[in-house]
């Protein structure tokens, strides 16, 4: 018995009672439709179940998580829904054979149902490879979102060509010229995807930004941890919790910090200055010698350094009566190196880079003695506790050299003044 005298078996048997060709027509159509949908229902069902226990098997004996992937993406369903259709599809000209313009119509329904499936099908084994990607360690800051969007906004294009040629008769070459005389308003709607599309490439291409990187761009508020890099914008989680969403273009025609080189270095950069009151730095006298030489961190380097100048004055007969005279040491000189041996012995400052601390060009605020290191720790809230612990000595060891910092006077310094100056007018 063939697939054609089965959909006709009711109608055959209605005949034999005595009923009219097109009631038994119409009624064997409408109980073989919903004998097929009810078979078809089944069909997909016991093959999900199939699909299931089969994929749950496999995940059982393989470590790889890409048959997880394939289960929450729901790959193997929109696969079952797609083979329903190809049932339908295959069964229903024989259901409906003896009404052919209704036939047609349901062929065309059943045509554009499969492309949306196919379609569908298509972006659930895209994201099951952009999930799995996502899992490596190679691809976990690489903006794969982008191309998948690229993907999909191309496959809906296809699909929607495909539908438009089923719905019309016409050929894709006819629809693809048509679509060659509209094309310059096609690229107008589509120019940010097609901006956000190439700068997708050149971020990936260049290594510009990956996901994860600090990134700062004042122009757009942006200061934090880039989540998503995709086809439109990168958004940036701030340090504050709020999102900033710039336009993925923009990271190729605009400037902006990306602190990735910091991360991966071997330590983040200390670089602040002291301001040290001119007028407090002097030369040194036996009894300031003498009192900094019980500074352990420096007391061998003065030792050494004081035996050098007294030689180098004996020897050319230097008058010392006069400190200016010869070579001296000044007390801002042996802070400085006191600085540099501190630093040198901090236990959080990476000797691997560059240690130093420098004097800067006079300021009307005074003369800045800088810092500049790197410590060990790149977190941002461990990394301020080491400059604050560093700043913190430093700024109390200051009066043990005789050096002052430099401070804005306030009301209360010119009420001191006033006490002591009773003609002093503010």
């Amino acid at each position: 018995m063939d697939i054609t005298s089965i959909t006709h078996y009711f109608y055959d048997l209605f005949i034999d009672f005595g009923w009219s060709k097109s009631a038994a027509s119409f009624v064997n159509v409408v109980i073989n439709t919903i004998i097929l949908l009810i078979i078809t229902y089944t069909f997909n069902r016991v093959l999900r179940n199939i699909f299931k226990r089969t994929l749950g098997l496999v995940a059982q004996k393989t470590i790889s998580e890409f048959d997880d992937h394939l289960f929450h993406n729901k790959v193997f369903l929109n696969f079952c829904h797609l083979l329903s259709v190809f049932i339908l599809k295959w069964v229903m000209p024989f259901v409906l054979r003896d009404y052919p313009e209704v036939k047609d119509e349901v062929d065309t329904f059943l045509d554009i149902v499969t492309v949306f499936l196919v379609i569908w099908l298509i972006r659930s084994v895209l994201l099951t490879v952009k999930d799995f990607l996502k899992s490596l360690e190679n691809f976990k800051d690489k903006p794969i979102e982008s191309y998948l969007q690229v993907f999909l906004i191309f496959s809906w294009g296809i699909g929607f060509i495909v539908v438009f040629t089923i719905l019309t008769g016409k050929s894709i070459v006819e629809f693809l010229t048509a679509l060659g005389a509209v094309s310059a308003i096609i690229l107008l709607i589509f120019k940010d995807t097609i901006l956000g599309f190439v700068a997708s490439i050149q971020v990936t291409v260049n290594d510009t930004v990956r996901i994860g990187d600090w990134i700062t761009m004042e122009k757009y508020g942006a200061d934090g941890d880039v989540i998503e890099i995709n086809l439109a914008s990168v958004k940036v989680r701030n340090f504050d919790n709020t999102i900033t969403t710039i336009p993925t273009y923009y990271l190729i025609s605009d400037s902006f910090k990306n602190w990735r080189g910091m991360s991966v270095s071997g330590g983040r950069r200390i670089k602040r200055a002291l301001l040290i009151q001119a007028t407090s730095i002097h030369y040194i006298n036996d009894e300031e010698l003498q009192k900094f030489k019980q500074f352990e961190l420096i007391s061998d380097y003065l030792e050494k350094r004081q035996a050098d100048i007294d030689q180098h004055n004996q020897k050319n007969k230097v008058n010392k009566e006069v400190l200016l005279n010869g070579r001296n040491m000044t007390n801002f000189g042996i802070f400085r190196k006191y600085v540099d041996a501190y630093l040198n012995q901090h236990s959080a400052i990476n000797k691997d880079m560059m240690i130093m601390t420098r004097q800067l060009e006079p300021t009307p605020q005074g003369i800045p003695l800088e810092i500049y290191a790197f410590s060990k720790d790149k977190v941002w809230q461990n990394y301020e506790h080491i400059i604050a612990d560093i700043f913190d000595h430093l700024l109390a060891a200051t009066p043990y050299f005789n050096l002052e910092l430099y401070e804005l006077p306030t009301g209360y310094d010119f009420r001191e003044l006033s006490q002591m100056n009773p003609t002093y007018k503010s």
